[in-house]
């Protein structure tokens, strides 16, 4: 193998441009001492006439917790999320993220006035049962999008009852459901 011909490519520009702003979140609430993630990348329970408010219903799977939050994530994004990118185009990833992040910003909004959402584990699951997907043709479900869809809900369903942490399972559980469906009829379209 030749080591002088092998040059970097930018395989997956949506994959790689949201992994940016999710560093450079991490790193403005590191400097701001979190400030940052309060005002700007955490969903909460704040008044509808607040400008912040809208932005944050999006805002809030770009920031994290710290650098292995950071971490946990984005390195299931950059293996998942290229391969999506290229299956099914830029623009309909950036959909699926966009949607992910609104449809668990305005629940958490809803159910969860006391506390604060951040993270992009909403977007991983999403892509998660959206990969399950990949391999789907008419009339056909694959028995690994039964497994998956199966083991990952179950499992979230077990964790928030049985475990008492600061992960959103309700968030995991949503982002799924928006990547099956996305999963479905981008499978459908294509087969059409």
């Amino acid at each position: 193998m030749n080591f002088h011909r092998l040059k970097i490519t930018y395989n997956s520009p949506v994959i790689i441009g949201f992994t940016g702003i999710c560093l450079v979140s991490l790193l403005l609430n590191v400097f701001t001492n979190g400030m940052s993630n309060a005002m700007l990348f955490s969903v909460y329970r704040s008044s509808l006439s607040e400008p912040l408010t809208y932005l944050r219903f999006v805002g809030h799977v770009f920031g994290h917790a710290n650098w292995e939050h950071f971490i946990g994530n984005i390195m299931l994004i950059l293996v998942v999320g290229p391969l999506l990118e290229e299956k099914y185009g830029s623009g309909p990833i950036v959909f699926v993220i966009i949607t992910t992040a609104l449809v668990t910003g305005i629940v958490h909004w809803l159910l969860f006035p006391g506390t604060m959402l951040l993270g992009a584990s909403g977007v991983v699951f999403a892509f998660i049962l959206l990969s399950s997907f990949t391999s789907m043709k008419e009339g056909e479900i694959p028995l690994t999008v039964i497994l998956v869809a199966c083991i990952y809900i179950g499992e979230q369903i077990y964790q928030g009852i049985m475990i008492k942490d600061n992960i959103s399972n309700l968030t995991h559980i949503l982002g799924g459901i928006v990547g099956a469906c996305f999963g479905s009829g981008l499978n459908h379209r294509k087969s059409m």
